[in-house]
């Protein structure tokens, strides 16, 4: 199974540089990509941040938000984070040594949970902590 988290979900709905990468892959895939409910809330943060920094237009954002109800609907399976998970995520925060930030250590309990076996994250922090956890990455 193959956990996506946010960084990989916002460069394939809105234009950024790894997009043409991130829809290549994501359009080669033989399996849906798991990911937690968290990526609602971090999406949504997310295209706030890009409308308030003008990155995008109010027009834009609303496409966008379609769409992304569109891939949650079928294109990725969203799993619940559960209260072990949330405590997981605390102690991994905990953690100071290795960088963690709230969202990547509950993407990575979630990730741990499910028992994943490859991680897609253009996050180089996300990516590294998964690697020490035992998951592979996918290479963008």
């Amino acid at each position: 199974m193959i956990y996506v988290d946010t960084s990989v979900i916002v460069p394939l709905l809105i234009t950024e540089p790894k997009t043409q990468v991130v829809t290549t892959w994501f359009a080669n895939l033989r399996d849906t990509p798991a990911s937690a409910d968290w990526l609602l809330t971090e999406f949504s943060s997310a295209l706030s941040i890009k409308l308030r920094t003008g990155s995008i237009t109010d027009a834009h954002a609303k496409r966008v938000r379609k769409e992304f109800a569109l891939l949650v609907e079928g294109g990725v399976r969203i799993y619940p984070v559960s209260r072990d998970a949330f405590r997981h995520a605390a102690k991994l925060a905990q953690q100071h040594e290795f960088g963690f930030r709230s969202g990547d250590s509950l993407h990575l309990a979630v990730a741990l949970e499910l028992g994943v076996g490859h991680m897609a994250t253009l996050d180089t922090m996300l990516a590294a902590n998964s690697q020490r956890n035992g998951i592979s990455l996918i290479e963008f």
